[in-house]
């Protein structure tokens, strides 16, 4: 089993910065890719932000230069750092991980509150 432990939301104004952190424990050597998703009421769960154990990273299109993820394996810990807030950001932020063995695993946290006001 893995652990996921967000941190870092909050309320800031348009075209501010946030940085969330995640941080794994449990059963993290297997861990292949962590990530960032977020649900806005009324929508469904949207990937933000991805890494792999490589260090390959994507983006939903909205987000590109914009947001940047990174992942420090030391650690154990993924980080997404938000910069140029809209408020089409608002939303509630879940990190993922995931592990391939014959079929995907995912894992996730408890999510954390992002709100950007006009």
């Amino acid at each position: 089993q893995v652990q996921l432990v967000e941190s870092g939301g909050g309320l800031v104004q348009a075209g501010g910065s946030l940085r969330l952190s995640c941080a794994a424990s449990g059963s993290v050597s297997s861990i292949n890719g962590m990530g960032w998703y977020r649900q806005a009421p009324g929508t469904r769960r949207e990937l933000v932000a991805a890494v792999s154990s490589g260090g390959s990273t994507k983006y939903v299109d909205s987000v590109k230069g914009r947001f940047t993820i990174s992942r420090d394996n030391a650690k154990n810990t993924v980080y997404l750092q938000m910069t140029g807030l809209r408020p089409e950001d608002t939303a509630v932020y879940y990190c993922n991980a995931y592990k391939m063995s014959g079929r995907r695993s995912d894992y996730w946290g408890q999510g954390t509150q992002v709100t950007v006001s006009s």
